[in-house]
């Protein structure tokens, strides 16, 4: 169950992320109408400046970490959360147990086959 708690939490992260790339194209875009009117006015500029900037280090530095985490990830480093390696012996076991089972039934029916006779 943790494991689904770190990938839930994986999600906020990066819904949040989303939100402040919203934040920060929305900034961008007032920034854009300021400087279009005829006498823009310094203040709101440089407001809106500061906000788009503030939301691009943050995108920036959490892009950052998600790519760090996926480069774990993909190298198959230990990282919190994974259930891939759990997941996989699972079934291993079971096309193992799978596949004694078809090889149990090949024996009872040679058994079978041999008292017949």
């Amino acid at each position: 169950m943790a494991g689904y708690a770190v990938a839930n939490d994986r999600l906020r992260v990066l819904e949040e992320l989303e939100r402040e790339i919203a934040a920060a194209l929305q900034s961008a875009g007032l920034v854009i109408l300021e400087l279009s009117k005829e006498k823009p006015g310094e203040r709101p500029l440089e407001r809106q400046s500061a906000q788009f900037s503030a939301a691009l280090l943050k995108v920036e530095a959490e892009l950052a970490a998600q790519i760090r985490y996926l480069t774990q990830v993909a190298t198959g480093q230990p990282h919190e959360g994974s259930t891939y390696g759990a997941r996989k012996s699972c079934q291993m076991a079971l096309n193992r147990l799978d596949y004694a089972r078809l090889k149990l039934g090949d024996v009872a029916r040679a058994c079978e086959q041999l008292l017949e006779t």
